[in-house]
């Protein structure tokens, strides 16, 4: 019998923000180098991030970290609140109740103090994006630089960052239902990967599934989560204030978020740029490792030319 692979990641540890307790590990093949966080999307927990991918960051000469948002994954689930909703009618809501996108921007810099990095460049996708976008915002000192993919704009809510969403695709992840169980968890990974995939490649299911297996994460259909995540309200300054070198990254045929998200970005948050990725969805796909790779780890050596 052959010996079980060995991960690639660090046992478990977690970071603190008040009574929330975040999950994250590293990258051991390559613990040496410049620190990157990567910060996960909407109910997805931190492993879907592809192993590929982190390994062709590591190359880059990159010490990859990553984490799980709250209310995802290994992280602390906070409790329902009193208007339970679907991440559709979250993005009407005036206010958030369980949290505000602050918060999740501290979660951020709790996990850096817990990895004992004064500063990283901040690799945020989906949610993630977004999430990223407001630690430059709010603890700049923070950032090295900052790479935002598949994302809204970080100072949007409600209408302001409906126009970027298709509403359509947004309905259909509504209305996705999974048993409470492995098997559930395992169908809603594949349902969501379809949904998500870019139309200009085939789907390949078995891929897909197989990835769904290694990974069962109920966050893929916890409809209450995803409402709460999405239903953080931020009340800080435009990211016209970014002064972080920014790469806004997105899939030419996101069939989620539109590609106008990652021009109103780039637009906005000075000296960035933007880079679409043919053939490629709301997602990771293996034919984008390389690009994203080169791009994120180009931009890192423009900090190295700069001071803060």
């Amino acid at each position: 019998m052959s010996a079980p692979p060995t991960s690639p990641w660090s046992p478990v540890r977690r970071a603190t923000n008040g009574q929330v307790h975040l999950a994250f590990d590293r990258f051991t093949e390559s613990p040496d180098g410049e620190p990157l966080l990567l910060a996960t999307g909407l109910g997805a927990n931190r492993r879907w991030i592809p192993d590929g991918l982190c390994r062709m960051l590591a190359a880059e000469g990159f010490a990859v970290a990553r984490y799980d948002q709250r209310d995802g994954g290994e992280s602390t689930h906070l409790p329902p609140t009193a208007t339970t909703r679907n991440p559709l009618s979250a993005l009407f809501a005036k206010r958030g109740e369980a949290y505000t996108a602050e918060d999740m921007a501290d979660d951020t810099v709790a996990v850096l103090d817990a990895l004992g990095w004064k500063s990283a460049h901040l690799l945020g996708v989906s949610l993630g994006g977004a999430v990223v976008q407001r630690v430059a915002l709010r603890h700049p000192e923070r950032v090295r630089t900052l790479t935002t993919m598949a994302a809204v704009p970080g100072d949007g809510a409600g209408l302001r960052s409906l126009r970027h969403v298709r509403l359509r695709t947004l309905a259909r992840f509504g209305r996705l239902k999974f048993p409470d169980s492995p098997e559930g968890d395992i169908a809603a990974g594949v349902a969501v990967s379809r949904l998500l995939a870019s139309p200009a490649r085939p789907f390949d299911e078995h891929a897909a599934r197989a990835a769904a297996e290694r990974n069962k994460d109920r966050g893929m259909h916890d409809q209450q989560a995803q409402s709460r995540q999405i239903g953080a309200q931020w009340h800080g300054g435009p990211i016209e204030a970014i002064d972080r070198p920014t790469l806004v990254l997105h899939g030419a045929d996101d069939p989620l978020i539109k590609p106008s998200a990652a021009r109103a970005i780039a637009s906005r948050v000075p000296d960035s740029r933007l880079v679409l990725l043919p053939q490629v969805g709301h997602e990771l796909p293996e034919s984008s490792w390389r690009r994203i790779s080169d791009e994120v780890g180009a931009l890192a050596g423009t900090h190295r030319g700069r001071a803060g």
